[in-house]
């Protein structure tokens, strides 16, 4: 964001009209006197409203009443680009000139401005000292594009669906002193569709529920004559009504041992053997086999390692006596 200045030239004094007084009165009444400096904004605003723009006189008295710093009251008002620090036209048109409005036809309305007002700048007063123009980011009218905000006295209006012709006349009308109507210059409300086939916000029918088709819910009973069934309420069978009605008495599941197990419903019977004519053979051989002596090895058997024999130890020799 560019550096802020206030205006070189200065008028020598400032003060509040009285309209300005009492909505001065209505915001200081809404702080506690220990929180006065949260009213610094809106004061800033009433100033410009009544004089077009924020001076430094109006900076001064708006610090006084509310036992600020002077710096810190011109801090807020150098920040925010919606205070004009030096004089601008009667009527300031601000044009939107991001994406949605450029791609309809923005550009239109800058030449527009160009030619009928001069060079863009907030600064950049018209002749007639009515109008003076400036490109801004988005206004938030995008479904609307394209169009401008125009700030005066009167408040911060929108015009929307413009072209270059309608945005000659709106200014003419302002430049006459005419009343001039906010909103999309194409007669719809709001952003409303203008060529849907259906009028969604005219038709009633769309809205009264008339266009609803009666349906019978399935197995519902009927509760009289003309009165919507009532549905049957479905009873849920449990796991465990299940299982018991398979098994005739639910049976205690023990702890799971593994993950499958665990994934197994409490209570369900375990799952009766199949017969194994071929399992049951096996069974037998292996019983027989077992019942058998066994034979034999035929390996050698290992001989241990002799032992060495101790040592003779001889016989003490008698002493003679």
């Amino acid at each position: 964001m560019s550096v802020r200045r206030l205006a070189e030239v200065q008028p020598e004094s400032f003060a509040f009209s009285k309209a300005s007084e009492e909505k001065v009165a209505f915001w200081l009444n809404k702080y506690p006197d220990d929180r006065k400096a949260s009213a610094v904004i809106p004061l800033l605003w009433l100033a410009q409203k009544q004089d077009g723009w924020v001076c430094e006189p109006a900076i001064r008295e708006i610090a006084t009443r509310l036992d600020m710093p002077f710096i810190r009251v011109y801090e807020v008002a150098t920040f925010y680009t919606m205070f004009n620090l030096e004089p601008v036209g009667e009527h300031l048109i601000q044009v939107c000139g991001t994406t949605p409005c450029w791609l309809r036809g923005a550009d239109d309305l800058k030449a527009v401005c160009e030619t009928r007002i001069g060079k863009k700048g907030r600064g950049n007063v018209s002749a007639d000292g009515k109008f003076s123009w400036e490109e801004v980011e988005c206004l938030g009218a995008c479904s609307n594009a394209p169009m401008v905000q125009i700030a005066n006295a009167d408040g911060d209006y929108y015009y929307e669906d413009l072209t270059a012709e309608a945005l000659e006349k709106i200014l003419d009308d302002l430049a006459a002193g005419k009343q001039v109507e906010t909103g999309p210059v194409t007669g719809r409300k709001a952003s409303e569709p203008t060529k849907a086939k259906q009028k969604v916000l005219v038709e009633e029918s769309l809205f009264d529920g008339s266009r609803a088709e009666k349906i019978t819910l399935p197995n519902a009973v009927s509760s009289g004559e003309g009165e919507t069934p009532e549905p049957k309420a479905k009873r849920v069978t449990s796991e465990r009504e299940k299982t018991q009605a398979q098994s005739g008495k639910a049976t205690a599941k023990p702890a799971p041992r593994d993950k499958k197990e665990a994934d197994k419903p409490a209570g369900s019977p375990k799952a009766p053997k199949k017969s194994d004519p071929a399992g049951k053979e096996k069974d037998e051989a292996v019983k027989k086999t077992s019942s058998k002596k066994p034979a034999p090895s035929r390996q050698r058997p290992v001989n241990p390692a002799p032992k060495k024999p101790a040592p003779k130890r001889s016989a003490p020799k008698k002493k003679d006596e």
